[in-house]
């Protein structure tokens, strides 16, 4: 029998279009008329997720993630649960720094019942726009009880993930809607036109992630590796750590070989979160890529700088993706402006509302977008691979692109899992590097407008 390495040495590259295999989704348009619909109740509850080993990105480690889980109940009887998974590190890391790691997940907790309580009565004909209408309500909230003026917005989406979801779910429900394609309002089809026969499965190595592990993940499969980096110490003492890194990394798989490019080399996803303080850092940086012969295989770096620093990237010889610094569809803009040549999007952690608006105004300027993950639990990783199976394919692979890496951090990952509506369904596991997206999928949406029996028993309903 072939080991992986010897496959793909007598493996032909076909093409990044013939692996991924794409299908634009086409369909008649119909007239977005729907019920007005009244929410009656709504309740919360959450759970408190153990990881592996410390996460650790943007100078700080999590050792616990809480899924919070949102009730909404409309005048008709119907009743859908949303999920959220919390992320304090990532979407505000001061906030994460000046409290405890409870202490930050219950305040953004407070903001996601807050929300849940200002909905509680009102009544909507779309999601986006109800959430359009609650945000700078549920932001200044967020203001107050961080006691943090420059909170940033990305907290307060995140907190908003699991109302948002709970939302669509019921407006699906009672329009009889089916499925994510009729789901998706007419004015953001366009950036949500495809239907992948493949999406590449990106996992994640983190600070603490030993290079046998990656060297394991590459043999496995994986073929599209994101990396973070911007570790923890002073400028200088980060740059010397990241560039051990990368270098160790590099000698270790820089070799291998895979189908799914046209170089045949395996690309390379820098992930800095804004760690990053000066353009000349990162070109140092960039400069021991090339001497290491690993410069080539950089497909993107992610957020290299904090946000507010307002750095125009138009000279930086990667391709740049903007994350963290993309709150909101006019952030977006505004990155592109500076020069960014990709947009992370995360339904999964800036809202469903917020992220078709994202990719809407990056498709109307050819800005290519991915799906990066939140350490989501696995129904959510499908609510984010529905939006990454619809991009444009990422240029030079000819497929859409999708990290997930909760299957690398969570304890109980497998007992999670079980929570999933379709969890033995074959498009749910990861196939030499890429999740393999058949009609069932699409049929059923990944399973994301279907009841999870285990969160709906979080509540006596």
């Amino acid at each position: 029998m072939l080991n992986r390495r010897d496959f793909i040495k007598t493996t032909a590259f076909a093409g990044a279009a013939a692996f991924s295999g794409i299908a634009p989704f086409s369909k008649p348009g119909r007239k977005d008329s729907f019920k007005n619909i009244t929410i009656q109740s709504v309740g919360s509850n959450f759970e408190r997720e153990p990881l592996i080993r410390p996460f650790g990105f943007k100078g700080g480690y999590m050792t616990e993630i809480w899924q919070s889980a949102n009730l909404l109940i409309s005048t008709a009887g119907i009743k859908k649960v949303g999920l959220c998974t919390q992320s304090v590190l990532w979407s505000d890391a001061s906030v994460f720094a000046s409290h405890s790691e409870s202490g930050g997940n219950a305040l953004m907790y407070a903001m996601t019942e807050h929300a849940l309580q200002l909905i509680k009565g009102r009544s909507f004909t779309n999601p986006i726009e109800l959430i359009d209408d609650i945000f700078e309500e549920v932001y200044q909230f967020g203001i107050k009880i961080t006691a943090n003026p420059k909170l940033r917005k990305t907290f307060a989406l995140n907190a908003l993930v699991g109302v948002d979801n709970a939302l669509w779910m019921l407006y699906a429900a009672e329009n009889g809607i089916g499925n994510f394609d009729d789901m998706i309002p007419e004015k953001y089809r366009p950036a949500l036109s495809q239907h992948h026969k493949t999406v590449a499965s990106i996992p994640l190595m983190a600070y603490s992630i030993p290079v046998s592990e990656i060297i394991q993940a590459v043999d496995s499969g994986y073929f599209f590796l994101k990396m973070k980096i911007g570790q923890p110490g002073t400028q200088e003492e980060m740059l010397a750590k990241d560039i051990a890194r990368i270098s160790s990394i590099h000698e270790a798989v820089g070799h291998f070989r895979t189908p799914h490019t046209a170089s045949g080399k395996l690309p390379y996803y820098f992930d800095a979160n804004g760690r990053y303080e000066k353009k000349e850092t990162l070109l140092r940086l960039i400069d021991h890529t090339k001497k290491i012969g690993a410069f080539d295989q950089i497909a993107i770096i992610e957020e290299p700088f904090p946000e507010e620093l307002q750095i125009d990237v138009r000279d930086i010889p990667i391709r740049l993706a903007a994350d963290e610094s993309a709150h909101t569809d006019k952030d977006a803009i505004t990155r592109i402006g500076m020069g960014y040549k990709a947009i992370a999007l995360k339904a999964i952690a800036k809202t469903l509302s917020m992220t078709m608006k994202i990719a809407n105004v990056a498709k109307e300027r050819n800005v290519p977008c991915f799906c990066a993950d939140l350490t989501v639990n696995p129904i959510l990783v499908d609510w984010n691979k529905n939006v990454a199976a619809r991009l444009d394919a990422f240029p030079g692979l000819g497929t859409g692109l999708l990290e997930t890496n909760g299957h690398q951090n969570y304890k109980n990952w497998t007992t999670m899992e079980s929570y999933h509506p379709y969890q033995n369904s074959i498009w749910r596991k990861t196939q030499n590097g890429v999740f393999n997206l058949d009609s069932d999928f699409y049929n059923k949406s990944g399973g994301i407008l279907t009841d999870s029996k285990h969160y709906m028993e979080l509540f006596s309903i």
